[in-house]
């Protein structure tokens, strides 16, 4: 293997992207269009920020099957304090947006304590905590279809300088992981993912390290959740039930250790990515239905037990 494969595993990621954008436009000509690429970046939006604060949680050694249950519930927090609120304006928006977030880091918290500080099991942990926020999702938002104000939405669709709401949006994540990755946590995050013992002995405080994983995490999460609503105009507590797994799956295809210590967002952007280009694929390839999610799981494992291989050697 190359230097630069083991350094930086992620160019296979983007080799395999580059290949899934050129067959997705010989399949979709269209593809190219400024309109039908804003529509694929907004689809493929929420699981590129799941994916992003995902990694932060796998490469402390952890792994977070929560984030699709705190996206439901900051979506139907968020819906509801809007319309608490009352009215159409800005204001409204604002706080039921903040609210939102605010939920999602005391999400974050949550597992970050139960599992740094009480010791619990990262799997068995998120996987109980996903339940009590689903419930709690169910419990302020029964049923499907709160809407959000025009003005929610239509900001969401619209572009600033030319250029798409979402296209920003997915900048500024990257450029907040660039900029996390750049600071002492990210190299205490790897120490504590690669040898917990070991950054323990060295002094690190691991538990918030942890913690600080889990709070990042549940954050884009909630990110996630407000672009989520925008693109659906309303409130359901059942939103996000794919994500959690979606996100893992990008994680390792973006080359990052599942086992913790190695790797890096920017990676598992590129596997979101590439998760949305398989889907694409295999639609416009014309298979029938039934066979579309059996293709698209083999064509994903294979992708992630390469991804594994190349991680281990």
């Amino acid at each position: 293997m190359s230097a630069a494969l083991r350094d930086k595993p992620w160019l296979m990621t983007l080799a395999a992207l580059l290949v899934l954008v050129a067959v997705n436009t010989a399949l979709q000509p269209s593809f190219v269009q400024p309109s039908v690429l804003q529509s694929n970046l907004t689809t493929f939006l929420p699981l590129a920020l799941v994916a992003i604060g995902q990694t932060y949680v796998v490469l402390g050694g952890d792994i977070d099957l929560s984030v699709g249950a705190i996206a439901a519930l900051v979506n139907v927090v968020t819906v509801t304090v809007i319309a608490a609120v009352g009215g159409d304006g800005l204001d409204a928006i604002f706080i039921g947006m903040a609210a939102g977030l605010g939920t999602a880091i005391l999400c974050g918290l949550v597992n970050g304590v139960l599992i740094a500080v009480l010791r619990l099991q990262a799997i068995v942990t998120t996987f109980a905590t996903a339940i009590v926020f689903a419930g709690t999702a169910l419990f302020v938002l029964p049923q499907a279809g709160l809407p959000v104000p025009e003005a929610y939405w239509r900001s969401y669709g619209t572009t600033v300088l030319g250029l798409p709401v979402v296209l920003l949006i997915l900048l500024a994540g990257v450029a907040l992981a660039l900029v996390l990755g750049r600071r002492p946590y990210a190299t205490h995050l790897l120490a504590a993912g690669g040898s917990r013992t070991g950054a323990f002995q060295t002094g690190l405080r691991v538990a918030p390290i942890r913690i600080g994983a889990f709070v990042l995490s549940a954050f884009f999460a909630g990110i996630a959740a407000l672009c989520l609503t925008g693109e659906t105009a309303s409130g359901d507590p059942l939103l996000g039930q794919t994500l959690a797994l979606a996100s893992i799956s990008a994680v390792v295809l973006g080359g990052t250790a599942l086992s913790g210590g190695s790797g890096g967002p920017i990676g598992s952007v590129l596997g979101a990515l590439v998760l949305g280009m398989i889907g694409n694929v295999i639609f416009f390839a014309g298979l029938p239905f039934a066979w579309q999610t059996l293709v698209q799981g083999l064509i994903v494992l294979a992708a992630l037990a390469g991804g594994i291989l190349v991680t281990r050697r």
